[in-house]
Order: structure tokens, then sequence, then C-alpha cells
């Protein structure tokens, strides 16, 4: 017969849809109190009520306690065999890893543990994760939030089903106290192992769940951590409004590209700030920016750009990743992404190339060719794109060079009769500062010729009296996406 404890969790797996008859569930279980629950609790609801799915255990052994971690391992497997459920072990050396990639033990250990975790279900054709978090981790989890700043999206806390990498990962005892989870286990008379690393305060989590908590439950008269469950399912709620909007805006309203995304402002003006914040992270997440470092100051600056509107005012985030305003649209951009493309494309800064000939300058191919003004400048025209210009020949004075912008760098563009600052013409032609970091300029011995790809200079343009021709062609050999 289940216990009113088993009850509560089977009722929460049919409310919240964890799982069903015909999945695979591997159990992520540590040996602490809360993951022996779950796995007792699950081995029950099996046994003695509706639930028809298949088990698989799994620890994961950080190594970070030495021989207590050991006998973590071996308690789990002793547990699994009196329950005759399969379990799998796998051991991860999260203190070199912590070392190497420069993060602490707590987020090593977590993105170690997830990754193995990920392995042996995919590798035990296992469709969903179930891990122990319950209510008192909830409320962990959005204190830490508002302590550091959050928006509503942080005050969902804990999901009950999240799928990440093609898995479900499902809290089944997300409906339960730490409190009743200790009871449970004592009412059957069940031990469980403890981490005394758990009850060291150094680590922030340890400290908001000894201290800060305990003194926040001694004002209150009802739990806690019951109340920021309530507030956490209503806030789901909102949220899944939110996103459904998102969804979709998002294919009209998002210009996508390797290291960069795009909203369009005009799309995204009239939208509700929590749809605005919400397609925020979606951009953020797509371009591989943890929310860990966000604040909400972070998303109120973002959000301020829009509504400032001026051209090439940005936000730098943290761990790289910029957003700007960029002639009404919002650009968020991978500086590392967008460094290293300008690195391969630059490598060499500047590079006389052949007349007539082909010439590679960095990861662009530059094609030069002399015709008769004969021929006709219409069948030139018909093939001109802004990749492709062509110039009087007899004006020009070689050597040409092709080369990166410098800073002074004057031309008279095409239509004008004064001389200009090429970055004071680029930012009046609205040219995103994207292209801007991009732009070639291509040069004779007296002058610039041709800012690639956006004017040729006013003294080289073809008239009725040109004789020769010479057609120059850039394209970018890296890539086959246009600008």
């Amino acid at each position: 017969m289940l216990t009113e404890f088993e009850k509560k969790i089977l009722k929460f797996i049919y409310s919240e849809e964890l799982f069903g008859s015909g999945d695979r569930i591997l159990l992520a279980i540590s040996g602490g109190a809360d993951s022996t629950a779950l796995m007792y609790a699950m081995q029950q609801l099996k046994a003695d009520g509706p639930l028809k799915t298949e088990f698989l255990c799994a620890h994961i052994n950080h190594q970070l306690r030495g021989l207590d971690a050991d006998a973590d391992e071996n308690f789990v497997i002793e547990q699994a065999a009196i329950l005759e459920m399969p379990v799998k072990t796998r051991k991860i050396n999260v203190a070199d890893y912590a070392c190497e990639n420069k993060l602490s033990i707590e987020t090593a250990a977590r993105k170690l543990r997830i990754e193995a975790l990920l392995d042996i279900a995919k590798a035990n054709g296992c469709n969903v994760i179930a891990a122990a978090h319950h209510k008192d981790d909830n409320a962990e989890t959005i204190i830490q939030r508002l302590s550091r700043g959050t928006g509503f999206r942080g005050l969902c806390g804990i999901w009950p089903k999240r799928t990440f990498d093609g898995i479900n990962f499902v809290r089944p005892l997300l409906c339960v106290t730490r409190q009743e989870i200790i009871d449970y286990l004592k009412n059957r008379n069940l031990n469980w192992r403890h981490d005394y690393t758990n009850d060291q305060c150094v680590y922030r989590r340890n400290f908001l769940r000894h201290k800060l908590i305990p003194q926040l439950q001694e004002n209150c008269q009802t739990s806690v951590a019951e109340q920021l469950f309530d507030l956490s399912e209503g806030v789901r709620r909102f949220y899944g409004l939110t996103c459904k909007r998102a969804e979709k805006l998002w294919p009209g309203l998002a210009d996508c590209a390797e290291g960069r995304i795009a909203l369009d402002l005009k799309m995204l003006a009239p939208e509700h700030p929590a749809v605005k914040v919400e397609l925020v992270q979606r951009c953020l997440a797509l371009l591989g920016c943890g929310e860990q470092n966000l604040t909400q100051e972070h998303y109120e600056k973002i959000l301020q750009l829009t509504k400032e509107k001026t051209s090439g005012r940005q936000i730098e985030l943290p761990d790289g990743f910029i957003v700007r305003y960029e002639y009404g649209k919002l650009v968020f951009t991978d500086c590392h992404c967008e460094r290293s493309n300008l690195i391969s494309k630059t490598a060499v800064n500047s590079i006389e190339f052949a007349v007539p000939g082909q010439t590679r300058f960095g990861d662009y191919l530059v094609e030069a060719g002399i015709f008769d003004a004969e021929m006709g400048a219409g069948k030139f025209k018909a093939g001109k794109t802004g990749f492709v210009e062509w110039f009087d020949w007899e004006k020009i004075k070689p050597p040409l060079i092709v080369r990166t912008r410098k800073d002074g760098d004057r031309f008279i563009p095409l239509g004008l009769v004064e001389e200009k600052k090429v970055g004071r013409f680029l930012i009046d032609q609205r040219v995103p500062q994207r292209i801007r970091k991009k732009v070639l300029v291509v040069a004779d011995s007296e002058k610039i010729i041709w800012l690639w790809p956006i004017r040729m200079c006013q003294q080289a343009k073809i008239t009725e009296k040109t004789k020769k021709i010479l057609r120059l062609q850039i394209t970018d050999a890296g890539s086959d996406r246009e600008f």
C-alpha cells in the first residue's frame, strides 16, 4: 500500500506529466537522503502503484572527498541491489576540470555531472533523467536569484520538467519538503549517506540553507518553502504565456547568423516588456551566453537601448557578449566569434594584387581584369553587385593594393566633390557596425579608389571618354553568405 508521501509524488507526476509508462528513466542517485527517498519511492510506485516504467540508477562519483566519496558509491550499489534495480556508476575529476577551466568547484561539478548523466542515459536507452530536487531546493534557488537580481523568469524556480540535449530532466520530489523526505526515510527505517561539505557555509547555497532561510522562517507563520513553491508555480504559468507569444514572433523578428542575431525593433517595440526580455534571453542563449552572470540590471539596460535609438551605442555583457543598436535593429554578438573571423580575414594587413589576375587576401579573393570600353559599360553593369566595381583604367596610378582600414583614411565618394573621412562617411551612410569592421580599402599609389563593398571614388569613375575599364571583384572566399 502506498504511503501519503508516495501518493503525493504520484499525483505530482501525473499533474506535471513528468513521464509515462513507455519511458525508461535514469534515476540520479547520490546516496544522500533526497536521492535515496527518490529511489525507494519510485520502486514502490512501480511495485504497488500504476507506474509501469523501467528504472535505471546512476551514481556520479565526483572524487572530491576521498574514501567518503567511494563509500557513497558503494552505498548506492548496495541499495540498488536491494531494490533489484540496475545501476551504472561514473567517476569524474571535478577538481582538475575546475582548475583547468577556471571554474568554481560547484560549477565544474554540475557541468560534468550533467554530461555524465546524459552520456549514461543515451548509452542505456533512457529518455528521462529524474533528479531529487525538492521544495527547499526550489526556495534556495529563488532566493539565490533574488540576491543577485532577477526578473520574473528567475522566479519560476526549479522546473518540474525541462528538456536538455533531447533528454527530459524531471523532478518528481519537487512537491515535497526536505522534512517530508526525512520523515519518509525514518518511517521506513532507511539509511542514507551524509555529505559533510553540505554543512560548510563557505558555499553560498549552504549559507542560504543553514543561515538565511532559517532566519526568514522564524519571522513567518507559514512555510517559506511552501510559499515560494506556490509563487514559482504561478510565475511559471505566466511565463508559459510569454513564451507562446515570443515563439509566434520569433520567425519574422529575428535574423540569425553565426555569432550574431538581430531583432527588428519595429516588431519588438509594441510588445510587453516580459515578451521583450524573453526574446532577449533567447538571443543570448542561442549565442551561448550563460545566464548565471546576468542580472536584472543587464536586461534593463538592454531594453533602454531600444528606446534611446543611438546608432553604435552598445552594452558589454559578461563573458564577451555585446548588445548594440544598429539602425532599427537590436544586434547581439559574440565577440569571440567576431574577433576570430576578423583575424582570419585580415591576417595580412595589406597586399599588392595582380592586374589582370587573381590574388588572395586572407579569406578574400581579389579578381582584376582590363577590358576595352568599346564592349559597352552596359555589359559590365548587368553583372554588377556590391562585390563588383569598374573604374577608368587611365585614371588609376598603379600599383594597386587591398588593405584594411586605417585611422585617418579619406576619399572622395562617388557623387561628391569633397573629400570625406572614411569613418564619417560610413556613419552618414548608416552602415551597420558589423559591416564597418569588414570594410576593405582598395587604393592606387595616390588615392583610395574603392571602399569595398560600399562605394567607389569619384576620381576613377568611367565616362564617355573612357577607353579601358578596370573591373574589380572581391569575394569572401571563407563564407558563402553575403553581408
